[in-house]
């Protein structure tokens, strides 16, 4: 190779890396105006512009956003509601996809087909059909009616199947043949296969639970029973924005996304990269 080809590789790379660089900073500069804003007196935080500190740093934002609104049993709320829904979404991913993957019955192709149409239904088509049967039912403001609703989404299952048309039926012809029935199939051969795309799935559903305004904003009246994000509305009222503890409030919220998406990277990348969604 030339030295010419070689230097213009090198000064590739270079420029590359610093449009990653760059990327990655607008990327993060919201999340470091928020944390900084925390650190604000309220009546700072947007009438400072974009500077990032203010005349005095406010630590007790952080003491405020737990004593002004039940914050502490908010966060718990959420995380029971995030983690439950993620266990269910879990299951019914790996059921669904199993089924539609290994199982052979009449119209598996139409009923899949069907199922995956529902991803393009947005949430706002479905929530006042869902009220409404959970009102006949008598569970609004509930704590199950939060999980349940939107734990048989179609994603987890069209990446499960999709990963699982990827594989061999070897490894369950093994078992079949030393004995093993399809639930033990399920559980002690396919499951651990898919430990990496129900790594992923787990988490987007940790995330997409932990996350959710619209619904429970609609089946949820008791504020103790409130999930994270409906309870950061509670920092606004009649008087106006608290902003100092609502961007604490805030701050504290996205770190507990930051740290599964952080403990999970090596899990989801593997998930992501051994065909979550490849196959046939």
């Amino acid at each position: 190779m030339t030295r010419e080809p070689r230097r213009l590789r090198r000064w590739g790379t270079v420029i590359s890396k610093a449009c990653l660089v760059v990327v990655g900073l607008l990327f993060v500069m919201p999340f470091v105006w928020m944390f900084l804003s925390a650190l604000k007196p309220s009546a700072q935080v947007l009438s400072s512009g974009t500077a990032l500190f203010g005349d005095e740093v406010r630590w007790d934002n952080f003491t405020e956003a737990f004593t002004s609104i039940p914050f502490g049993q908010i966060l718990i709320n959420t995380f029971v509601y995030a983690l439950a829904g993620a266990l269910i979404v879990v299951v019914v991913s790996v059921l669904n996809a199993y089924a539609f993957a290994r199982l052979d019955f009449p119209g598996r192709g139409v009923l899949f087909s069907v199922f995956i149409a529902t991803l393009v239904l947005p949430i706002e088509v479905l929530v006042i059909p869902l009220f409404l049967g959970a009102d006949a039912l008598g569970a609004t403001d509930s704590y199950p009616m939060i999980v349940l609703p939107f734990a048989f989404g179609a994603f987890g299952t069209f990446m499960l199947r999709q990963f699982l048309l990827s594989l061999p039926g070897d490894y369950e012809e093994a078992a079949r043949i030393d004995g093993a029935g399809q639930f033990k199939i399920l559980l002690h051969v396919i499951v651990p296969l898919l430990r990496g795309p129900i790594a992923v799935v787990a988490a987007f559903a940790f995330i997409d639970y932990w996350n959710s305004f619209l619904w429970p904003l609609i089946i949820i009246n008791s504020a103790d029973k409130a999930p994270l994000q409906l309870g950061l509305s509670m920092f606004s009222g009649e008087r106006g924005t608290d902003w100092g503890p609502l961007m604490a409030a805030s701050a504290i919220s996205v770190l507990a996304s930051l740290v599964i998406v952080v403990a999970m990277q090596r899990q989801l990348a593997k998930g992501l990269n051994l065909g979550g969604f490849g196959g046939r």
